[in-house]
């Protein structure tokens, strides 16, 4: 959608049309947060948009060993947060491509590749995906996903976008999102209710 201005976050390890994992080192989880918009970019140019849905940092023999320490030096946690290349994983739920410069919010053809580089979108690019059509309909991918703090999720992700959407003067975009959300729950009033009452800890 537009050129890379941002470092790269991680590496693909496996996906799928609908989610994929990166992982990265502890030092590069300064940046990413539950909710962000991320990115990879194909080979074909075209470009697959995601939400962070979670993050996970596994242990390894050394950090058992490091943890099992009665007392462990500073140096050798700086070392191994900052040197090693620690199992952490970003996990990321899909929620639209982009094709020819044109948006789409809907699953893409095709999913990543191993070892393709993961993004995190900057504030013009989350107010370019999240405004494509102005009725936010990537929301629904949001809705229908299975084992996933879905009303967290929903908070992380609309409360960094509705203060892009205010820094640069869309102050109605965040109304918007809410209307969509109650159209696409209308049918589902006790999950609807669990929904705005998430939100509204937002207020």
């Amino acid at each position: 959608m537009n050129e890379m201005k941002t470092i790269p976050i991680g590496k693909l390890l496996r996906a799928d049309n609908r989610q994929f994992v990166a992982g990265c080192r502890v030092k590069e989880l300064e940046t990413p947060a539950l909710g962000a918009l991320v990115k990879v970019r194909l080979q074909d140019q075209s470009e697959v948009y995601g939400l962070i849905t979670r993050i996970s940092i596994s242990d390894d023999g050394l950090v058992r060993q490091l943890a099992s320490g009665v007392s462990i030096p500073p140096e050798y946690t700086e070392d191994n947060r900052h040197n090693r290349n620690l199992p952490v994983e970003i996990e990321v739920l899909t929620v639209g491509y982009a094709s020819n410069t044109q948006v789409f919010h809907q699953l893409p053809p095709r999913p990543p590749l191993s070892l393709d580089l993961l993004y995190l979108c900057d504030d013009q690019e989350l107010i370019a995906f999240t405004s494509h059509g102005g009725k936010q309909a990537y929301l629904r991918h949001i809705l229908r996903s299975q084992d996933m703090p879905v009303e967290e999720l929903l908070i992380s992700h609309l409360s960094h976008a509705r203060r892009a959407h205010d820094a640069f003067g869309d102050k109605a975009w965040y109304a918007n999102a809410c209307e969509r959300l109650v159209l696409l729950l209308r049918d589902d009033y006790p999950r609807l209710s669990t929904v705005l009452d998430a939100l509204s800890a937002m207020e």
